[in-house]
């Protein structure tokens, strides 16, 4: 693995009397006499160049395509009723409720500092290439060969973890509409049901970040109006729909102890999973930084506006949710599988319960849509470094006229990282 911008791999100096001495050139650029400055089309090719690296993939995403990317790859109307089950079962709606508040403020925070990291370092590269700049020139292979890998998988894992809660979601909805037979539905998914149709939505979500970036700009930029339209819509229809609903003094002020440790305290700690599950990933939209003009002020903006709005939006809906805990028990035991789904379903009956739940399903999917985008980009950073199994054959598809659907090709090395005997890692 080479150090990620290295001369190594990615640049060619040459020095001749019209040329400045350690001119850079990008790689695949054969030297010439003329400086780097001619040889890029743009302001963002130019700072690119500099950081070590070619201009490849196309920018074609506008601002406010970036802005619903950064805001659907958090996803809260997806992800929300995905993990409300977690948070009020461990501590109530209190520990729902504020626990969301107090994790994004906090995420705020966080993505406040990783979008001036990222309008530094612009680059597919994200928090991986990043790492270059901010230690130690001696540890810099190590740290970078760490972060870049944990990104890597995490964001591999993140991708499947969405595509199952979005099977599960689907098949909550088919046993929603079966008949119910002694409080128990005719249709109950299982496990392999499950998996399977998860393996089905990952190869869907593949073939749409295969198309082109001008498709893609296109596609992704009505991600985020959908997400908080129809978030704002639910919130009203379930308060209007559902017939009795708790009070404000139970739904901000009742804690409980569903841990089993017999502590409170324990219990509102595990209401974090919640909010920290959903408001992850919103560096992905540093891995879009070589698609969109500007880079380094678009992608910090997206980034701290998207925690922003995601963190209102899902507070909106967690709120929404506990008002309309009024059968707590039956919610939480639900046959759906999802209290949140069973909410739906006591509100809307089935036709009405479903039909919103088909909203949740729609932006769950473009969830694991954007996360799949952002992991692919790491893929195609990772693997112009020599970091990936197959690296070279990763980085040749890649340049083969902008074709997009290679993009994906490069994630198959996650799936020999367990297996592969004989990588080796070259530190430097």
């Amino acid at each position: 693995m080479t150090q990620p911008g290295s001369s190594t791999s990615h640049v060619r100096s040459k020095k001749t009397s019209s040329t400045p001495a350690g001119a850079q050139f990008p790689k695949n650029i054969e030297s010439s006499e003329a400086p780097i400055i001619a040889l890029v089309q743009n302001d963002d090719e130019r700072m690119l160049a500099t950081i070590g690296y070619k201009q490849e993939l196309r920018r074609q995403f506008t601002k406010w395509t970036l802005v619903s990317y950064a805001i659907s790859i958090l996803g809260v109307l997806g992800s929300v009723p995905a993990t409300f089950g977690i948070p009020i079962m461990a501590g109530g709606p209190a520990t729902a409720v504020w626990a969301w508040f107090i994790g994004s403020c906090m995420a705020e925070c966080i993505a406040l500092s990783v979008a001036e990291l990222v309008s530094a370092y612009p680059t597919a590269g994200g928090m991986y290439f990043v790492t270059k700049n901010v230690v130690p020139p001696e540890h810099v292979a190590l740290w970078a060969w760490l972060i870049g890998w944990s990104n890597f998988l995490g964001q591999t894992a993140g991708v499947a973890s969405v595509a199952y809660t979005v099977s599960q979601m689907v098949l909550a909805t088919a046993s929603m509409n079966s008949g119910l037979r002694d409080n128990l539905y005719s249709y109950t998914p299982n496990a392999l049901q499950t998996v399977l149709l998860a393996i089905l939505l990952l190869i869907i979500m593949g073939v749409i970040c295969s198309l082109s970036s001008k498709m893609l700009n296109r596609i992704v930029v009505w991600f985020a109006p959908i997400n908080v339209l129809a978030s704002v819509g639910i919130s009203i229809a379930l308060l209007v729909l559902t017939p009795e609903k708790q009070s404000a003094r139970w739904v901000f002020t009742h804690f409980t102890d569903g841990s089993g440790w017999g502590n409170k305290g324990f219990s509102f700690l595990l209401g974090f999973l919640s909010v920290a599950w959903t408001m992850t990933d919103y560096d992905g939209t540093t891995h879009m930084s070589e698609e969109t003009h500007d880079a380094a002020k678009r992608g910090p903006l997206a980034i701290w506006v998207a925690v922003l709005i995601s963190g209102l939006v899902g507070w909106m809906l967690t709120i929404t949710f506990c008002f309309c805990m009024k059968d707590f028990d039956g919610i939480v035991a639900s046959p759906t599988g999802l209290p949140a789904a069973q909410i739906f379903l006591n509100a809307g009956g089935r036709r009405g319960g479903a039909a919103m739940w088909f909203w949740v399903i729609l932006v769950q999917f473009f969830t694991g849509c954007s996360a799949m985008l952002a992991d692919t980009r790491m893929a195609y950073a990772f693997s112009r470094d020599d970091a990936l199994p197959l690296s070279r054959y990763g980085d040749s598809v890649f340049h083969r006229g902008q074709c997009k659907f290679a993009e994906d090709i490069p994630e198959f090395g996650a799936e020999s990282i367990h297996t592969h005997k004989h990588l080796s890692i070259r530190f430097g």
